[in-house]
């Protein structure tokens, strides 16, 4: 089978980025074949591009998220049928119009999930679960600093927070990402642009500090972070969207006990009951309106430039999407609301799902 797909040969800047069609593999016996409708934008995509993590085998195709429909199964799948509702992550070539993966990495959605929302959030939310539950097990009436709160993350983290009966302070860039974090749930924000963040920590908690601290900048924010703990306080390292984080001396907790956590979701999602419990946990939040996901931008595959641009230069205001379009019958079809969209001499062609 041929599919439409974004695909590097090196890595380097957004020139390095190709589309192309690319010839799949023969269906394997434990994977099924997904027809793609969406595929999320997220950092990971953009250090992988840029070389900042390491990619062993080029070329390759991008992408870490994807949603969309099972097309076919292989001899030895039992966990879908054809025709069910999928979304994936953490899983390497998504920016494809079709592929083949394994069952055990593939999460089945109810049908009250839009395919379009899990692209835009199951790398997002499985994250922040285990932010909020593993790395650190958020409380009621913890404070809580949340780095990057109108992001993709960290509007789904400040959501939950206070949902949970925590105290929640965002830092955010600019007056507008001031207004999207304090809509999800911040208490108080920081503009970062104008005021040094560990400072107004120490103002708005009368110098007590933070409980927890979840850091998916890095290298401009985690030495200052620490600055600003409570006692027994921990900052979480998630991310590095500023660059690696510098050394530091452990001993600068030592005086208040405090700790560092790092988080990596690929360790929440290897077992593949474990990955469908939690993301079922996360997408009945949103089928019962706990959690509002915000789409920001919708970008087709052959405007991927301008998508990873905008997102590089944290231009965005929520979650990133790639939108993939069906062929058929020589007319181009686009996907909304669980029904495909074309047009033929002025008129109007509505498909449903297929």
């Amino acid at each position: 089978m041929i599919s439409k797909a974004i695909k590097i040969y090196e890595q380097g800047s957004l020139d390095v980025l190709k589309i192309e069609e690319v010839n799949l593999k023969d269906l394997g016996s434990n994977e099924i074949l997904i027809e793609h409708s969406f595929a999320g934008l997220n950092f990971i995509d953009i250090n992988q591009r840029r070389g900042t993590y390491p990619i062993k085998n080029l070329p390759a195709v991008l992408g870490m998220e994807a949603s969309g429909t099972v097309r076919e199964i292989g001899s030895n799948v039992t966990k879908f049928n054809i025709g069910d509702k999928v979304t994936h992550c953490m899983n390497l070539g998504s920016f494809s119009q079709f592929m083949n993966l394994d069952q055990d990495k593939t999460i089945k959605l109810k049908k009250e999930v839009d395919l379009k929302i899990a692209a835009a959030s199951t790398l997002q939310g499985l994250t922040s679960q285990y932010l909020i539950n593993h790395s650190y097990k958020l409380k009621e009436h913890d404070t809580v600093l949340v780095h990057a709160a109108a992001g993709g993350v960290g509007q789904i983290l400040c959501q939950w927070a206070k949902k949970i009966g925590a105290n929640v302070i965002g830092t955010v860039s600019s007056q507008e990402k001031e207004k999207i974090a304090k809509q999800n749930g911040c208490s108080f924000t920081i503009n970062y642009s104008k005021d040094d963040f560990d400072k107004k920590v120490l103002e708005i908690t009368n110098n007590k500090g933070v409980n927890i601290i979840y850091d998916s900048v890095g290298k401009d924010t985690f030495l200052k972070g620490i600055s600003c703990l409570a006692s027994k306080g921990r900052i979480v390292s998630f991310g590095v969207s500023s660059g690696p984080i510098d050394p530091i001396n452990i001993n600068m907790l030592r005086s208040f006990s405090g700790s560092i956590s790092t988080g990596g979701l690929n360790t929440y999602i290897k077992d593949a009951n474990e990955m469908q419990m939690n993301a079922d946990t996360f997408f009945d939040m949103i089928i019962n309106k706990d959690l509002q996901i915000n789409i920001d931008k919708t970008f087709y595959i052959d405007e991927i430039k301008e998508a990873q641009s905008i997102l590089e230069e944290r231009k965005t205001t929520g979650s990133v999407v790639l939108n993939f379009k069906l062929f058929l019958n020589n007319v181009i079809y686009t996907y909304e609301n669980d029904k495909y969209f074309g047009e033929y001499n002025n008129q109007c062609l509505i498909l449903d799902c297929l």
